[in-house]
């Protein structure tokens, strides 16, 4: 299992793993989080009519690329980033921090043992990239950037941005209106912008309904709100990028100009800017029924510290907890045998470059290098988030 391997700040955090020697199931435990972008974006859509603070929705996005940053950097592809897999952490010392959750199609993508196509199919439909949708063999972590362009214009507007109906008739069909929301925002994919566009089969074999259909009038950043002009909406569009290949990393997402200006990410993302109120966000339940007797505990193994990460990441252990959390969604699993993954011989660590080009660091963070947000929240004296940027003239 991955999560027995990592460990991130903005990971969820693998508490225990049960064994019941009756059934021979497996029960994971994982630290509790009160909030989910989910229910978080569905309350402001329907509870308060309101949109979402733009400091929240920095926060949330940068700890996400931060998190994200963390997976790659260790060659793990997620496959399944969507809303309800974003987990807020509620009161306590991590009031207000991202953990990515669910890592059920989570793989490792150096080396796999055999084609990540071969999974069948991956990612909810409204967050899949087009890549993924056209019956790419070969994909790599950018699928999942692509699934953070989407959240991200999510918590702009409050509603999925391609929205599209899933056919489930067969194992793994062709989903076209998927792929015409998207066409109706971004304009159709040309070959001079994405050449592999080509190989693709279901571009070969659809001509019909796809490279026939012409789409007018696209315009993204009405969709969204944003000023063409604005770094939100640069952002937006560098992870909507059609050609996997010029998609934005996450480890480039984090240096982007919109995350150097006002209003600067910070730790919490819960804190509300000057002049607003808390938000009550509506809490995820707790799993009170799960009947732990007769189970065998089989604490993790102890996992990679995000000191191995790439420079600016957040420090990441969960240490120090003096009052374990209340566990939430215990996931039941039949064993297919208890062998971790070797991250440092399977993910490339020992001295390889990472996905986004850049040198995975041992020991120590440099923290020394980083520079701290001024804001008044929890995040003060934490390294990794973006200096702020001084104003052009």
């Amino acid at each position: 299992m991955l999560l027995r391997e990592i460990s991130h700040e903005n990971v969820v955090k693998l508490v225990n793993v049960h064994i019941n020697h009756t059934d021979m199931s497996l029960y994971l435990a994982f630290d509790y989080a009160e909030h989910d972008l989910y229910e978080i974006i569905r309350h402001h859509r329907d509870k308060v009519n309101q949109a979402i603070n733009h400091y929240t929705i920095k926060t949330l996005l940068w700890q996400l690329l931060n998190g994200l940053n963390y997976l790659h950097s260790n060659w793990i592809i997620h496959r399944d980033l969507k809303p309800s897999n974003i987990l807020v952490m509620g009161d306590g010392e991590e009031q207000g921090v991202v953990k990515i959750a669910d890592f059920g199609l989570a793989r490792i993508y150096q080396a796999p043992l055999k084609s990540l196509s071969d999974n069948g199919v991956v990612v909810t439909i409204w967050y899949r990239a087009p890549e993924l949708l056209l019956g790419a063999k070969h994909y790599t972590s950018a699928v999942d950037m692509w699934a953070v362009g989407c959240i991200f214009a999510e918590l702009l507007t409050l509603k999925p941005l391609f929205q599209g109906a899933e056919v489930k008739a067969i194992a793994n069909p062709f989903q076209l209106d998927q792929l015409d929301k998207i066409f109706k925002v971004l304009g159709h994919p040309t070959l001079e912008k994405w050449p592999a566009l080509a190989n693709l089969p279901h571009w070969q074999q659809d001509m019909q309904h796809i490279q026939g259909h012409k789409y007018d009038n696209t315009a993204l950043h009405s969709v969204v709100h944003l000023s063409p002009k604005s770094p939100a909406y640069d952002l937006l569009s560098k992870m909507l990028e059609y050609d996997p290949r010029k998609r934005i990393t996450a480890a480039q997402a984090l240096e982007h100009e919109y995350f150097r200006i006002e209003p600067l990410p910070g730790r919490n993302a819960l804190v509300p800017t000057q002049g607003e109120k808390v938000v009550n966000y509506p809490t995820r339940p707790v799993d009170t029924t799960t009947d732990f007797e007769g189970t065998t505990s089989i604490q993790p193994s102890q996992p990679v510290s995000s000191g191995n990460a790439v420079p600016g990441n957040m420090s990441g252990a969960h240490v120090g907890r003096s009052v374990p959390r209340p566990m939430v969604n215990m996931q039941r699993m039949q064993p297919q045998g208890m062998t971790a993954y070797n991250l440092a011989s399977q993910a490339g660590m020992g001295g390889a470059m990472n996905p986004g080009g850049l040198p995975i660091h041992r020991g120590v963070a440099q923290a020394h290098h980083q520079q701290q947000l001024r804001r008044k929240d929890n995040g003060m004296g934490m390294p990794g988030y973006p200096p702020q940027q001084k104003p052009r003239r």
